[in-house]
């Protein structure tokens, strides 16, 4: 077709970094899909808004309009307000929703249920409703804290939740709102996220790093890090890569998928993984000491081993991630000379 047409003509899609901006024909081609993206301040939704405007018009919002991106407009989208979020959507007829918008307050959810849930059911229930009616499809992002992590294998996606808090609990009911309004959908449950900005472990230790003499790090809480460029750019390459017809392809693999790189540590190896990155030259010298967390008690209890089985979006998207400890040398490789400077680690 040649909405195809238009996404190949704009998604160089060169070693998994899709260009961002359009070559000087494609609007004549035909108009391109329209996708609404939502979250752009968040880590996640802001790796979004770098590589889905290779895939068509991209419309982003965030809770109040503001823009993490110089040059990018931004509309407000407040889903805290969820009555409000169908006008809005139907105002702007996408052709694809990716909704990165979550509340991720994971001990402030204890005491804002209700807020927790507008935001990470009610809103995301909306969205599907409205994706249904216009025949659009639903790009939703969950969490692997839908389960206890008492199983003792790998999660798959048939595996039943059971939530040991309020954000889990909200994640899981915006699953289910999503798959009641029977909109095309595919939800990734996705864990562990890091990234060069915004509020993360991996940022939590470079600040700790250069302050203390040793730090105690929790070691009986096993998951796996993702970086959420890559994570995105997984989303985009599986966007650019089918989607005859303004993406209607997908919807023949609608359903929930578990998107992770591979492995899985704790805590503790998590943060010596951090540390090994460092140049030695001018390393902090941090020790780091493994700690039980029932020495730090918080108000919401986390899953204690939780790896998500990455099977299903390998075999039916085609969609696989490398392992943590490759990801995080990715990262390293692309973010760490502004890492160094940002947490004063650079000699000279």
């Amino acid at each position: 077709s040649g909405s195809m047409k238009w996404i190949r003509a704009c998604s160089r899609v060169t070693d998994g970094y899709p260009e961002a901006h359009l070559p000087p024909m494609a609007a004549t081609i035909e108009t391109p899909p329209r996708i609404l993206l939502t979250g752009i301040t968040g880590q996640l939704g802001w790796e979004l808004l770098r590589e889905l405007p290779a895939l068509g018009e991209v419309v982003a919002a965030s809770r109040t309009g503001e823009s993490p991106l110089p040059g990018v407009k931004a509309i407000a989208l407040d889903f805290s307000q969820p009555g409000l979020l169908g006008k809005q959507v139907r105002e702007i007829r996408p052709d694809l929703i990716v909704n990165a918008a979550a509340y991720t307050a994971v001990d402030r959810a204890e005491a804002e249920g209700s807020l927790a849930m507008a935001v990470n059911a009610e809103a995301p229930g909306a969205l599907a409703r409205e994706a249904k009616a216009l025949g659009a499809i639903l790009i939703h992002f969950s969490t692997d804290y839908v389960f206890d992590g008492l199983a003792g294998h790998p999660y798959g996606e048939d595996d039943a939740p059971r939530p040991l808090n309020a954000y889990g609990k909200t994640k899981l009911a915006g699953e289910q709102a999503i798959q009641a309004a029977g909109a095309d959908h595919l939800i990734f449950r996705i864990c562990w996220v890091y990234g060069g900005r915004g509020n993360n472990f991996l940022r939590t230790m470079l600040r700790l790093f250069t302050g203390r003499d040793s730090l105690n790090i929790v070691d009986d809480q096993w998951g796996t890090p993702n970086w959420c460029a890559m994570l995105a750019r997984a989303v985009a390459g599986m966007l650019a890569g089918g989607g005859e017809n303004d993406f209607r392809e997908l919807k023949a693999v609608s359903g929930l998928y578990h998107l992770s790189a591979q492995g899985k540590t704790n805590w503790h190896g998590f943060a010596r993984a951090i540390h090994a990155c460092l140049p030695r030259e001018h390393a902090p010298r941090c020790r780091l000491l493994p700690v039980d967390s029932s020495n730090y008690p918080q108000a919401a209890q986390r899953p204690g081993d939780v790896k998500l089985d990455t099977g299903k979006a390998e075999s039916v998207l085609g969609v696989s991630l490398p392992s943590w400890e490759e990801m995080l040398r990715a990262f390293w490789r692309e973010e760490g000379a502004a890492l160094l400077d940002e947490f004063g680690m650079r000699q000279g």
